[in-house]
């Protein structure tokens, strides 16, 4: 089981948790989002999005994080990366999308690029952009988790899973742009009994094959 990663990208490190919460074996193929690989025929033969993660398990190609995830949940059911009832797994769902599909989209590098290359927009009102809505998403979010009875030591209850692994990474990256989470005491508690799992440790950038410091 192969999958294609770059250290620093967030939907990568989701994927990552959720392997390594699975107890598989599997390996790590870099892609340099900065240099372009993506873009590169090899890859994106391979993944015509160009963009990581793309899980390849044996031939059969996964692309996008929580695809990867909810097909690591079918084919490898235990432990489990959701919980027992169909409203349980809709909450957990629900975290998982909020963060994956409204909030990480928004402030990509893509769209960074984007807004400075082609619209022409300085690094203070990009920063702006990002704060804005990084912040908007965060409350949000603190807000269904401190006030759901459902929340344990993690998302939901005391096993970590799906809606986990997409907290983690994406507290990651906003800790790179200077964002204070002080404000949100669940997400900052959660995040800091997650970290401290080797599941969640091993698949931490810093761990990664094609790390590079900055």
């Amino acid at each position: 089981m192969k999958l294609y990663s770059y250290w620093r990208s967030s939907a990568a490190y989701r994927a990552r948790i959720a392997l390594n919460l699975k107890g598989l074996d599997w390996e790590s193929v870099g892609v340099d989002l900065t240099a372009g690989a993506q873009k590169r025929q090899d890859y994106a033969s391979v993944n015509p999005q160009m963009i990581v993660p793309t899980l390849d398990d044996n031939g059969v190609i996964v692309r996008q994080s929580l695809a990867v995830l909810e097909y690591l949940e079918e084919t490898h059911p235990e432990p489990a990366l959701l919980p027992d009832t169909p409203g349980a797994r809709a909450r957990v769902r629900s975290i998982a999308q909020f963060i994956a599909c409204e909030m990480h989209p928004l402030n990509t590098m893509i769209i960074h690029a984007y807004m400075k290359d082609e619209m022409g927009l300085d690094d203070a009102a990009v920063t702006k952009w990002y704060m804005r809505w990084t912040t908007r998403g965060l409350d949000a979010l603190e807000a269904s988790l401190a006030d759901d009875p459902a929340t344990g030591t993690y998302c939901h209850g005391d096993t970590p899973g799906m809606a986990d692994t997409c907290v983690v990474p994406h507290l990651f990256n906003i800790a790179r742009f200077g964002v204070d989470i002080s404000p949100y005491p669940t997400l900052e508690r959660i995040n800091a009994a997650c970290v401290t799992l080797p599941a969640f440790a091993d698949a931490a950038p810093n761990r990664q094959p094609d790390f590079v410091p900055d």
